[in-house]
């Protein structure tokens, strides 16, 4: 056997014995030259065989019957769906009227004091000027509406995400069990699940708030699955040395080392409740996200950016609060910290009082600054002279018509063109050769998958966009990645920027895209660009600069420009933070894709709507399982690398 293994090296080429691409590529260059001949002569066409598809439109329809005429008497819904639904009722009204009893001054007050004794003074001052704007702004009481959906949502996402991450952090079968359940709760279009769980709970806040459960627990369960198997092996030793039981070492060992991980599945959870908040108002959640949705209605920008910016508020807010309670985690705690956090708690309470008794609770009507009427006139303006002809460069409406006709049109038509065998063949390439044949089985099986459900033409067009999306997003979010990781300066001015663009709802820069770019395929691009921007330029930015500094040092003392520095140096070794911002930039357009479908992108993202808008559970459920599906093969094809190399294949 080492006699043939080592004939067989000195007569393979040297390309391929070296590099387990090129073996792979003549592998599949092999495997074409076999199937392409035969798939073509039996299926010339290329449009998934109607042989192949099934229909589940029956049983999905009968589904919904079924839940429509028992959800008033089945035993399931009366003494277990019911409760569930009462007690979170009960849940979000108690912790919204105790903010109100509280009164605007003592929301403020308690708010601005737990994030100085948590985060610092700068921090504390930040946090009352949000809640002061968004009293300004005239939206108290939607804030404090949201505030509690928000606090009751974020609890149980938290408490879930916990005892799934556990289950998944201690058991290595519960981690393969859990991951894919995981990836479908995280990529399922939010639009998807909100007509089943209508349909259970119907229209309201029972309905609302578990509805961002689903989609805020995965961080949650991820990061705390990742802190506790990435607990220091030594210290875990130690601690069972000493006779501890599981329990015990759980308690005392592996969730203290995970702190910081726990923490920043908080902060993610927090963040992605939040952006919740606009999509929960459709089925009845009231609050900020209400008032932006009704907006949207009405074609409002102003009222819709009036309260849009609260809920961009709070999230920077939250966001700057809990990283920076991660950042002081480990640090030696102050000085009579406990009789600082007593006074702290007896100063907000006094605030709290002080205003309950001179009975200023609710928020003054004349200290209520209007900024619908401006912003309004300022985005008329825009359409008045930006959306078609400026002289040279064209309007905002040629662009989209040209990005349509020279790169949408033929994307989509190509992708339709290729026979579908061919589709799966490349899927199943692309994903063999960066990663292993359980990825590229995997690729393969999600694609045939939407064949299979009879969505394959409407996912091509879909997929399309996403590609189109993408692009435009990686080639504009590197390129300010790698500005802000070589400036400081860059840096700190795009901050406050990438904090607005992640953190305001789609609705809200729905209405002035569509406004610039008119209704169809390219302003839902426009949109999914915005949204997905955000993540790749942070990912980028912060993988280039954690690049070992003692590489860059060698790299200049070898006399190398900066523009070499960052070709052979930087890149390369950011090269995992740089598929991260990938898979990421894919995901999150993806999660745009159904928005577009509000404003003429049509395929997948506007059956799902329709799904929604008419309570069709087949047409709804279909499209969003088909979406779910195009997100696992493309995070197959974008992300199998680091997989890969800890598996050590």
């Amino acid at each position: 056997m080492a006699t043939l293994t080592a004939t067989a090296e000195k007569t393979s080429p040297p390309g391929i014995r070296a590099n387990p691409t090129a073996r792979k590529l003549a592998a599949l260059a092999l495997v074409a030259a076999v199937l392409v001949p035969l798939a073509a002569a039996r299926w010339s066409s290329g449009t998934w065989p109607g042989a192949l598809t099934v229909d589940v439109s029956g049983p999905l329809g009968r589904t919904s019957d079924w839940i429509i005429d028992n959800r008033d008497s089945h035993p399931l819904f009366l003494h277990f769906l019911g409760h569930v639904s009462n007690a979170v009722v009960i849940s979000v009204r108690a912790v919204y009227l105790a903010l109100l009893a509280v009164g605007w001054a003592g929301v403020t007050g308690v708010c601005a004091l737990v994030a100085w004794r948590v985060a610092g003074v700068r921090l504390a001052l930040g946090t009352a000027g949000a809640f002061l704007a968004c009293g300004l702004l005239g939206m108290w009481v939607p804030t404090m509406q949201t505030l509690a959906l928000m606090v009751v949502a974020v609890a149980v996402s938290v408490l879930v995400g916990m005892v799934l991450g556990l289950a998944a952090g201690l058991s290595g079968r519960m981690d393969r069990i859990l991951r894919p359940v995981l990836d479908t709760m995280q990529v399922l279009p939010a639009f998807a699940y909100l007509l089943p769980v209508v349909l259970v709970f119907g229209i309201g806040v029972p309905a609302a708030v578990l509805a961002t459960v689903v989609y805020a627990a995965p961080p949650m369960a991820r990061l705390t699955a990742l802190g506790l198997r990435g607990a220091d092996k030594e210290v875990l030793e130690a601690v069972e040395s000493l006779g501890t039981t599981a329990r015990q070492r759980l308690l005392t060992a592996r969730l203290p080392l995970a702190r910081r991980e726990l923490l920043l599945g908080l902060n993610q959870t927090i963040m992605m409740a939040l952006s919740m908040a606009v999509i929960a108002s459709v089925i009845g959640a009231g609050g900020l996200g209400d008032r932006v949705y009704q907006a949207l209605a009405s074609v409002d920008v102003g009222a819709a950016l009036a309260a849009g910016v609260p809920i961009v508020l709070l999230a920077v807010v939250l966001d700057r609060v809990t990283g920076a309670a991660g950042a002081r985690l480990g640090q030696e705690p102050a000085p009579h910290a406990r009789a600082l956090w007593a006074a702290a708690l007896a100063a907000a309470a006094a605030v709290a009082v002080a205003g309950r008794l001179t009975d200023r609770l609710e928020w003054p009507d004349g200290w209520v600054v209007g900024i619908a009427e401006p912003v309004n006139r300022a985005v008329g303006w825009m359409t008045d002279h930006l959306y078609s002809g400026v002289p040279v460069v064209g309007g905002t409406a040629d662009w989209a018509g040209r990005f349509t006709t020279w790169v949408l049109d033929p994307l989509r038509d190509g992708l339709q063109w290729l026979p579908w065998w061919s589709v799966l063949l490349v899927v199943a390439g692309l994903a063999w050769v960066i990663g292993t044949w359980r990825t590229a089985l995997t690729a393969t099986s999600a694609m045939a998958a939407i064949g299979v459900l009879g969505v394959w033409k409407p996912s091509l067009d879909t997929l399309s966009q996403v590609l189109a999306a993408v692009a435009v997003t990686l080639l504009v979010g590197f390129a300010t990645g790698v500005a802000a990781a070589r400036s400081d300066r860059v840096e700190r001015l795009l901050r406050p920027v990438l904090d607005v663009f992640q953190t305001m709802p789609q609705f809200v820069y729905l209405i002035p895209v569509v406004a610039l770019f008119g209704v169809g395929r390219a302003p839902a691009v426009a949109a999914a660009v915005v949204y997905a921007l955000p993540a790749v330029v942070r990912i980028t930015t912060q993988g280039l600069r954690q690049v070992d500094p003692a590489a860059l040092e060698a790299a200049r003392s070898l006399g190398a420009t900066s523009g070499q520095q960052l070709r052979q140096v930087q890149l390369p070794l950011a090269r995992p933070a740089l598929l991260l911002a990938v898979n990421q930039g894919v995901v999150l357009v993806l999660a745009v894709v159904i928005i577009g479908g509000l404003v003429g992108g049509g395929a997948l993202g506007y059956d799902v709507v329709f799904g929604l808008a008419q309570g069709d559970l087949a047409t709804g459920l279909v499209a969003g399982a088909a979406i779910v599906c195009l997100g696992l093969m493309l995070d197959r094809v974008t992300q199998p690398t680091e997989r890969r190399a800890r598996k050590g294949a």
